[in-house]
C-alpha cells in the first residue's frame, strides 16, 4: 500500500496554486469525489489568470454534471471573463461517466489535441470509487497529456486512489476542498443539466430523420418500441465528428421526428445511450429497456403461502405507470391478478382464482373485477371477495362472457343469508354480448335478480374512466372466454424548453391546456400569463410532448388458433406489460391442443408479433412444478422481451 503522505499538499489558494503550478502553460486535471469542489476552483482560477493575461480553456468532462456546454457530451469551452464559452463539443448521450468510460475518455483525447495555446483543465467526472473511478483517473491522465493533477480531498480524509495517484508520471498535488464544498441533491442535479439541455434546445425544429438514411450506434432500444424512444437524447453524427444533439418526440417504424438546434447539417450517423427527458420533464438516465419494471418477488400486500403444497411458484409483481400488478397466486396457481391503482386507494382484479391470499382491506377497496371465463380456477375466489364485503361496502362490479350473471347469481344463492338484512354484498354484473353490455343488479338476501339495462359498446370497451378504460376481445376456449386490456390515458408533458423559448411563465394555464388536449377540445381558447389567448390546438403543437399511456393486457385459456391469434396479437399491440397463459411446452402440444390453452411457443410468438415491452408468461401447468425453466426457455427462444425470474 503506498503512504499517501508521500503526495504533496497546497493551500486552498488562488495564489499559491498559481505561483506552485500554473506559472507556466500546463494541462492540469481536477480530480475527486462528487461536490468537492473541482468545478468551482477551476473557475476561480481561470478568472485570476485571464485577469493576468493568460488564455484558459477548459474540458468539461462530466456528461450527467456538467458546469458548463451540453449535458450527455464532453465540451471544450474557454473562459470570457463571467463564464465559459463552448468551442467545440463530442456527443455520448449519456451521463454516466463510469458505465461509458472508453467514450468519454476517448471524446476527451480528440478534445484535447497537441498544441493547445494557454492553460488547459480538465474537469473529470465525479467518480471516485471502484474500478471505474480507477481507470478514468488513469486514462484521462494518457489521454489529455496531463502534465498536473490537483486532488480536492476533505480535511482529515485520505485522497481517493492513492496507489494509481503515486503511480502516474504526472506531478500531484492534495489540495483541501473548501468548507463549503458540498454535493448537490439528486434532483438539484436533474433540474441543473435540464436547464442547459433546454438552453441547448431553445432554439430548435423539429427534423424527420428517415431510419433507412441513417446507421444506428450505441445502446438504442428496440425501434418498435416507441415508448422507450420518446424524450431520449441522440447525437446526430457526420462519420465520428457531432453535428448537433437532439431529442425524440415521435417514432414510427421507419422514421424520427428529432428537435434539435435549427441549421445543422444531414447526419449519416445516430448516436443513441441511455440519456433521455423523463415524464417529469427532467433529463435522467433511462431505465435499461424491459429490466427494471418487473419482479419475482413476493408482493406487500399478499400474505405467504398457506402451507406445504400449495406453493404457486414464482409472483411476478410489476408498475405500469400509476398502477402495481400482482398475480398473486404465482405463475402455477388459480389466475387472479391484482391491480392496484397505487394514488386512488382502488383495487381492480382480473379473473377470481383462490383469493385467500390478499387480506379483506383489498377487497374492501375493489370496485371492478374482469373474469375471463367461469371454470372454476377462474371464479372460485367469488366466494372470499362476497364474504369480504358484507356490510356497508359500495356496489362491486363485474363484467365477463355470456352467462357469468347466472355463475355469480347460482354461488351467491348457494348461502343462507336469512341474518344479512340489508348488509348483503352488492354487485352489477356486466355481460358481453358482441357490441352490447347487458347489466344485471344482484344483492346477496335477495331472491330476485334484476336486469337494468344494455348498453351499447365500442371497440370493445367496457369500462371508460378519466383515468383509464378496459377493453376486452372473446377468444375461443371451447367456451367463449374474454381478455382484457388495461388503456391508461395519453401522457401529456409540457416542453420546458419551448415555453422558455416562446417567454411564457408556467401556471394554471398549462393544466388547463392539458386538459383540452386529454378532452381533445382543442378549439378551446386558452387565456397566456400575458392576457392573451391562443387555441388549444397551437398551443399544443408546440408546447406538450404527447405519449401513449402504458397499456397491460390479460389472457389466458385460449386455444392457439389462426382466429385467436389475430385477436390477441391486435389486443396486446404496443403493450407494455402483456400476461399471457403458457400452459403447455411444445413436447405436450397434444394436451393444448385438446384442452384448449396456448404452448409456451404460441404466447412467444403473439407476443413478439405485437411488439409489448415485458411478456409475463403464466398459467404454466402443474406436471412443469419442478421445471419452470423449461416453459421460460421455449417463451424465450421466440420472444427476446420475456421476464424471467432471477
Amino acid at each position: 500500500m503506498i503512504d499517501v503522505n508521500i503526495l504533496p499538499a497546497l493551500e486552498y489558494s488562488t495564489d499559491i496554486i498559481i505561483d506552485r503550478v500554473l506559472s507556466r502553460d500546463r494541462r492540469v486535471l481536477f480530480f475527486g469525489e462528487p461536490g468537492i469542489g473541482k468545478s468551482t476552483l477551476a473557475t476561480t482560477l481561470a478568472g485570476a489568470l485571464v485577469n493576468a493575461g493568460r488564455r484558459v480553456r477548459c474540458i468539461g468532462a462530466d456528461p450527467g454534471a456538467p458546469t458548463f456546454g451540453i449535458p450527455g457530451a464532453v465540451c471544450l469551452g474557454e473562459w470570457h471573463g463571467k463564464d465559459w464559452g463552448r468551442i467545440a463539443l463530442e456527443a455520448l448521450c449519456t451521463l454516466d461517466a463510469g458505465r461509458f468510460r472508453l467514450p468519454l475518455v476517448s471524446a476527451t483525447r480528440r478534445l484535447a489535441v497537441p498544441g493547445l495555446d494557454g492553460v488547459l483543465f480538465i474537469d473529470a467526472p465525479g467518480v471516485s470509487r471502484g474500478v471505474a473511478g480507477a481507470e478514468l483517473l488513469v486514462d484521462l491522465v494518457e489521454a489529455a497529456g496531463i502534465e498536473v493533477v490537483l486532488v480536492l480531498a476533505r480535511a482529515g480524509a485520505a485522497p481517493p486512489y492513492p496507489s494509481e495517484l503515486a503511480a502516474i508520471a504526472s506531478h500531484v498535488f492534495v489540495v483541501p476542498a473548501s468548507s463549503a464544498a458540498h454535493r448537490a441533491s439528486k434532483r438539484q442535479r436533474a433540474r441543473q443539466r435540464t436547464r442547459l439541455w433546454d438552453a441547448y434546445l431553445a432554439n430548435s425544429e423539429e427534423t424527420h430523420i428517415a431510419l433507412s438514411d441513417v446507421q444506428l450506434i450505441g445502446t438504442p432500444p428496440p425501434i418498435d418500441v416507441p415508448a422507450a424512444w420518446r424524450g431520449r437524447q441522440i447525437a446526430l453524427l457526420d462519420g465520428a465528428r457531432t453535428l448537433a444533439l437532439g431529442e425524440v418526440v415521435h417514432v414510427d417504424s421507419d422514421s424520427l421526428e428529432v428537435l434539435t438546434p435549427r441549421g445543422h447539417a444531414s447526419a449519416n450517423v445516430l448516436l443513441v445511450r441511455d440519456a433521455r427527458r423523463g415524464e417529469n420533464g427532467l433529463l435522467n438516465t433511462a431505465k435499461p429497456f424491459g429490466s427494471t419494471t418487473l419482479q419475482y418477488i413476493p408482493p406487500p400486500d399478499v400474505a405467504p403461502y398457506p402451507g406445504a403444497g400449495s406453493d404457486g411458484g414464482p409472483c411476478p409483481v410489476a408498475r405500469v405507470g400509476a398502477a402495481t400488478v400482482t398475480l398473486v397466486n404465482g405463475i402455477f396457481g388459480d389466475p387472479l391478478l391484482h391491480l392496484r391503482l397505487r394514488h386512488q386507494k382502488r383495487s381492480l382484479l382480473f379473473d377470481l382464482g383462490e383469493g385467500g391470499r390478499l387480506p379483506n382491506r383489498v377487497a374492501h377497496q375493489v370496485t371492478d373485477v374482469f373474469i375471463s371465463h367461469a371454470h372454476i380456477d377462474h371464479i372460485a375466489g367469488f366466494l372470499w371477495l362476497l364474504r369480504s364485503r358484507i356490510g356497508d361496502f359500495s356496489v362491486c362490479r363485474l363484467y365477463g362472457p355470456p352467462g357469468i350473471a347466472d355463475n355469480i347469481v347460482g354461488l351467491v344463492s348457494g348461502i343462507h343469508w336469512d341474518r344479512i338484512g340489508e348488509h348483503g354484498p352488492r354487485f352489477e354484473v356486466a355481460e358481453l354480448h358482441d357490441t352490447r353490455l347487458i347489466r344485471f343488479a344482484i344483492q346477496a338476501g335477495h331472491a330476485v335478480v334484476s336486469k337494468m339495462d344494455e348498453v351499447p359498446v365500442t371497440d370493445g370497451v367496457v369500462l371508460d374512466e378519466s383515468a383509464f378504460r378496459v377493453r376486452a376481445i372473446t377468444v375461443d376456449h371451447r367456451t367463449p372466454v374474454l381478455a382484457f386490456a388495461f388503456e391508461p390515458p395519453r401522457q401529456l408533458n409540457i416542453r420546458k424548453e419551448r415555453l422558455i423559448a416562446r417567454g411564457l411563465a408556467v401556471g394554471p394555464w398549462l393544466g388547463e391546456l392539458k386538459q383540452r388536449i386529454a378532452d381533445d377540445k382543442r378549439e378551446a381558447l386558452i387565456r397566456l400569463p400575458g392576457g392573451q389567448t391562443e387555441r388549444a390546438s397551437v398551443l399544443g403543437d408546440d408546447l406538450v410532448l404527447i405519449a401513449p399511456g402504458q397499456k397491460l393486457v390479460y389472457a389466458t385459456d385460449l386455444a392457439d388458433t389462426a382466429d385467436n391469434r389475430e385477436r390477441l396479437t391486435g389486443l396486446a399491440k404496443g403493450a407494455h406489460t402483456f400476461f399471457c397463459e403458457a400452459t403447455f411446452v411444445e413436447e405436450d402440444v397434444d394436451k393444448a391442443i385438446s384442452t384448449g390453452h396456448l404452448t409456451a411457443r404460441a404466447c412467444g410468438e403473439i407476443a413478439t408479433a405485437a411488439g409489448v415491452e415485458h411478456l409475463v408468461p403464466f398459467h404454466f401447468s402443474r406436471r412443469y412444478e419442478d421445471e419452470p425453466e423449461r416453459v421460460y426457455e421455449e417463451v424465450r427462444a421466440v420472444c427476446s422481451r420475456v421476464v424471467m425470474p432471477r
